[in-house]
């Protein structure tokens, strides 16, 4: 006869061993440093700040003189996306470099003497994070160039980066105290919302002014083949005289030739020569201008008013800035 086998007992002090968790206990929160939040916030607020002084800028520059603006769609749809790009990687570069040590100074500076972390001790770091930063990159700078910008430059680039720093480190405390306080809300959206509404502002604004005619965008000068015909000048001795049957004819005019050193110097250029107008869609853009003695071949560019025409090119690499510029002379009726 098979004897059944009776199931194993358990004892109680077993149950015993592992309580269940109260729904009533409390748990324990542990809240981080917030260098997440704070580094996010930093970047949002840099985001932030460029994308609102760069479209005041963009409306302020154009109604200055330039050199054109773009119209192709995909020309400009490959440009914001690359300034977008370019924001977002300097705003992490500059918050790792610059803010996250503004806070880290910060804090141990209101550490070291037991006092509560508060915005004054950031308003202390923060010039001296700027100053230690302008230090470092002009002692680079000074090294590629071989020699020192003038003092106030640097004085200068300090006060703006002290200025530009001060938001995003206040908004990255603020983030980095809102998660040790374990309290709801992100800075970074805050600022981003703001942000947006500020640059709203700004764009509306200064699209208004243009779409009024309170201000205008800037035009190069209409000018005739007649009206570049005349003497111009670069204010420093040297000229070209454009004859109207054209001719042209050189005295100590700058030519800047390649001396495979990086660098264009400039030589003078006496000579005859020939000159034409550059035209696109009918209109003058420019001059073309050959003078054989001296080997100059340049296309210049017209800029200026019609009352104060100037023809320049550019020195150096593409892109450079540096133009030599040449204003016609004027003869005023007495």
């Amino acid at each position: 006869m098979t004897q059944k086998a009776e199931p194993h007992a358990i004892p109680d002090e077993a149950t015993d061993a592992v309580p269940e968790r109260s729904a009533a206990t409390p748990k324990r929160l542990t809240n981080g440093d917030g260098f997440g939040a704070a580094f996010c916030a930093s970047m949002a607020t840099l985001c932030a700040e460029v994308f609102i002084a760069g479209t005041a800028g963009v409306l302020v520059l154009l109604s200055r003189e330039h050199d054109g603006i773009p119209s192709s769609p995909l020309l400009i749809t490959a440009l914001v996306c690359g300034v977008l790009l370019l924001t977002v990687l300097v705003s992490g570069f500059v918050t790792a470099a610059a803010v996250m040590p503004g806070l880290t100074l910060a804090r141990r500076a209101a550490a070291a003497r037991w006092r509560g972390e508060s915005r004054l001790w950031v308003l202390a770091a923060v010039p001296v994070v700027a100053a230690a930063a302008v230090a470092v990159f002009g002692a680079v700078a000074a090294l590629g160039s071989l020699s020192f910008a003038p003092v106030l430059s640097y004085l200068l680039w300090w006060v703006f980066l002290t200025v530009g720093l001060l938001p995003a480190t206040l908004a990255g405390q603020a983030a980095a105290r809102r998660v040790r306080e374990a309290r709801q809300g992100s800075v970074a959206r805050r600022v981003t919302r703001v942000g947006a509404i500020a640059w709203l502002a700004v764009a509306t604004l200064g699209g208004g002014a243009y779409a009024t005619g309170l201000v205008k965008v800037y035009e190069p000068p209409r000018l005739t083949k007649s009206d570049l015909a005349g003497t111009w000048t670069d204010g420093r001795g040297g000229t070209v005289r454009l004859a109207t049957d054209g001719n042209a004819v050189a005295d100590g005019l700058d030519n800047f030739i390649w001396d495979g050193t990086g660098k264009d110097k400039p030589k003078d250029c006496d000579g005859s020569g020939t000159w034409k107008a550059v035209k696109e869609d009918g209109r003058v853009q420019g001059v073309s201008l050959r003078i054989s003695a001296c080997e100059l071949s340049r296309d210049w560019s017209v800029i200026g008013s019609e009352k104060e025409p100037r023809i320049y090119h550019e020195i150096g690499k593409p892109g450079s800035g540096k133009r030599y510029t040449l204003t016609k002379v004027v003869k005023h009726k007495r």
